[in-house]
């Protein structure tokens, strides 16, 4: 997306790929968007999502049981979600795609990225590529790590930022409460991977393990009878639809794994991290900072233990036999990874390092403080957050009383949260925007890991990188007001309301000026009169945005008179745009004014 982005921009771009499939965990298996407010990310993920539609419409027909079950264009299977890509990036002629590349070496001259050489995995030769600009959507961080630039590398303590849920952790997640043994001390650990299956239920499209997959060892899987036993893979306290929830796999060994159901007969599956026996933290922790050669020795260890955990349920003679007949319902499908033996081409690297950049998102901002109505506003927010508060266990420690993993925190809910842009630009290496491995703690990343969140700050890291370029700038001076203005022309939210219509005028210009303080709640109320006392809170934010030190104000009555409003922006601009800019049509003729129009006032006035 930040190629995407950048390449509509009008800027030459190079998108070097590690596997020969571009797309990340979206075309590796992970086929349900993960996002529980969808309007919340709009921009390239919304694009992206109407463009599966379509792909499904368009092959089977409106009302086709596999359109229902793409769910607009949010579930969808692996290889239709790399067509979808490839078709984006196809339609762009200033994008070159190099696939099979590893990088090697990212050299930084005077602070600043200046070259980074990759090596063809296939041939073995190295290339190296000067930019203007290097965007590190790496899941790792790996270029900023080579040129240098500083990171954090698991979890910081609870001290560190005052984060409830810092550091070492057991968390009940049916009544998110802490459990003994909780400490909130820092260390090494990071949540634990895993390969995001696709599995189908249709026997003419599978692929069946017929005898135990490499590396099979069934030691690794025993702990799950205990779990069976006490009821550990039993369905949930709360129950919510399309969460990979179905009720007859509960009590049963199939719950080691969650389904969510895609077209075509196939399912999106996650292996259940809430078990004591989930067999993946701590297998990662030799991972981030190794070579590729031991990276790969990584690759095929979690492969070994993904696909021994299926052939463990459907073929262990200890495991009952009704589980294992439900357990052979599901198989790899044929059509799906049919060059890699069926199977999802990336690991899901839930996290890895974390940028040390301008500035640190903590759990903190993603949360309300007592007596506001939102959470941290930024000046320079680049888009709106959503997803809870979500890690995967750290540690294979079992809490004292056998309820979880140690750094399990399942679904933490949190309101819409807006992301800044400082995160993305290290502390002090230029040359470099990252997306992906950003700077936040070890907890608030847990929310902004999730790929429709990735494919919109991808989003904005590749405006971010065509405006420097335009403008001869560095990455952390760009105009965040040009950038926001920038996205949101190109539909990004960046300030979320409860109340918001995407089809208002002052849409733009209300997300806007959500990020300059104009708004103290999730609740925008456009449509209602505005006060003085707001409008000149309002005609001070807009002085401090433009530089300007002169003052105006309106009479502090409970409805501004629209001219009494113009006579007040003639002092602080040259020219007041066109009331046919901004007048709402639903307000003709009516002497006061709607919060919705003084923010469409304010926002044309900007130009």
């Amino acid at each position: 997306m930040a190629a995407i982005a950048a390449a509509r921009a009008g800027v030459k771009v190079t998108l070097v790929e590690y596997h020969h499939h571009i797309g990340g965990l979206s075309t590796s298996g992970l086929g349900k968007s993960d996002i529980e407010n969808k309007d919340a990310i709009a921009g390239l993920f919304k694009e992206f999502t109407k463009r599966v539609l379509n792909w499904y419409v368009n092959k089977y027909g409106a009302d086709s049981e596999n359109v229902r079950k793409c769910r607009e264009g949010y579930y969808y299977e692996p290889s239709v979600a790399e067509e979808v890509f490839n078709d984006m990036i196809a339609e762009e002629p200033n994008i070159t795609l190099l696939t099979g590349f590893q990088i090697e070496q990212a050299v930084a001259n005077s602070g600043k990225v200046s070259e980074v050489t990759f090596r063809n995995r296939e041939t073995g030769e190295n290339q190296t590529w000067k930019a203007k600009a290097f965007v590190d959507a790496t899941y790792e961080g790996d270029l900023y790590a080579l040129a240098g630039a500083a990171y954090r590398l698991g979890r910081e303590s609870k001290e560190d930022f005052n984060e409830p849920h810092a550091g070492r952790i057991f968390f009940d997640y049916n009544d998110n409460v802490f459990l003994e043994g909780s400490t909130g001390e820092g260390d090494h650990r990071i949540p634990a991977y895993t390969y995001r299956l696709c599995l189908t239920d249709d026997p003419t499209n599978s692929y069946i393990m017929k005898e135990p997959p490499k590396g099979y060892r069934r030691e690794n899987y025993l702990a799950y009878f205990k779990d069976l036993e006490e009821g550990r893979l039993s369905g949930p306290k709360v129950f919510k639809e399309g969460h990979g929830y179905y009720k007859a796999h509960f009590d049963t060994m199939v719950r080691v794994f969650s389904f969510a159901e895609i077209p075509n007969g196939k399912y999106d599956v996650n292996t259940n991290p809430r078990p004591l026996g989930f067999p993946f933290p701590e297998e990662n922790f030799n991972y981030v900072e190794a070579s590729w050669e031991q990276r790969e020795k990584v690759f095929q260890r979690h492969r070994e233990l993904a696909l021994g955990l299926l052939y463990f349920i459907q073929n262990d003679p200890e495991v009952p036999e009704d589980h294992r007949k439900l357990a052979n319902q599901y198989h790899l499908p044929l059509d799906e990874f049919s060059d890699n033996e069926h199977f999802p081409y990336q690991l899901y690297v839930r996290e890895a390092r974390r940028l040390k950049g301008v500035y640190t998102l903590t759990e903190n901002d993603l949360t309300l403080k007592e007596g506001e109505g939102r959470t941290t506003i930024f000046e320079d927010s680049i888009i709106a957050g959503e997803f809870p508060i979500d890690s995967f266990p750290c540690s294979k420690e079992p809490s004292p009383d056998k309820k979880v993993l140690e750094g399990y925190i399942g679904m933490l809910p949190i309101p819409a949260y807006q992301l800044p842009y400082r995160v993305l630009i290290p502390e002090t290496l230029d040359g470099v925007i990252v997306p992906v491995a950003a700077s936040t703690t070890h907890v608030a990343y847990s929310t902004l890991r999730m790929e429709p969140m990735w494919m919109g700050v991808g989003q904005a890291a590749g405006t971010a990188a065509a405006l420097a370029i335009a403008s001869n700038t560095e990455l952390r001076d760009v105009s965040v007001d040009e950038l926001q203005k920038r996205l949101l022309e190109n539909n990004q939210i960046l300030t979320y309301f409860d109340d918001l219509d995407p089809q208002d005028k002052a849409h733009k210009a209300a997300q806007y000026w959500g990020t300059k303080g104009f708004f103290d709640s999730y609740k925008a109320d456009l449509h209602q009169p505005i006060s003085g006392e707001l409008a000149n809170k309002w005609l001070r934010i807009f002085a401090k945005t433009i530089g300007s030190e002169s003052i105006a104000t309106v009479p502090n009555t409970d409805q501004v008179n629209k001219d009494a409003f113009i006579e007040s922006l003639k002092l602080l601009v040259d020219t007041v745009p066109p009331e046919e800019n901004w007048i709402d049509d639903r307000n003709p003729g009516k002497p006061y004014l709607m919060k919705g129009e003084v923010c469409n006032a304010l926002y044309a006035a900007l130009t």
